[in-house]
């Protein structure tokens, strides 16, 4: 996938002294990934965790163990814990948090296959996506990275 906007992301956030930082799962560094095939990331991008399990989430990101038995690692709820912990981590003035259902196993009827939680952290407010993408594992990550990068687009008036 082609993630053209990434390098103006990076000129943007460069140009107001801004960092950004990454906490995912589902998508496995991908959006971290995407940034740093960009010659300059180093600029802005002060890190990426993947804490693809419940215990380094909690050991990492300080999310609740509560938080992990009563709603999931893909909730909401997760994801914000999950934007404050690595807001804590790299002291990066934008965070993006990602967990999801990438498949083929793992879906439920509450939460199916596709279903992820993607959340936006920025100097000036804080936002969870609940998201259902279609497709094989493969393409629920893409369309989740893209997706992310789309929110930082948008929040940036890129």
């Amino acid at each position: 996938m082609n993630y053209n906007n990434v390098e103006k992301i990076i000129k943007k956030l460069a140009s107001q002294n801004q960092t950004i930082s990454f906490a995912e799962s589902c998508t496995g560094g991908r959006i971290a990934a995407a940034f740093t095939t960009i010659s300059g990331a180093s600029t802005v991008l002060n890190g990426s965790v993947v804490t693809y399990s419940n215990t380094l989430k909690h050991a990492w990101l300080n999310v609740d163990n509560e938080v992990l038995e009563n709603f999931g690692a893909v909730s909401s709820e997760c994801v914000s814990q999950m934007l404050e912990g690595i807001i804590k981590l790299s002291a990066a003035d934008y965070v993006l948090a990602v967990s999801g259902i990438a498949g083929p196993t793992g879906g439920t009827e509450e939460k199916p296959v596709g279903t992820v939680y993607i959340g936006l952290k920025t100097p000036y407010n804080k936002e969870v996506f609940q998201c259902l993408f279609d497709g094989d594992r493969e393409h629920v990550q893409e369309q989740s990275t893209a997706f992310a990068i789309k929110k930082l687009e948008e929040v940036l008036e890129i």
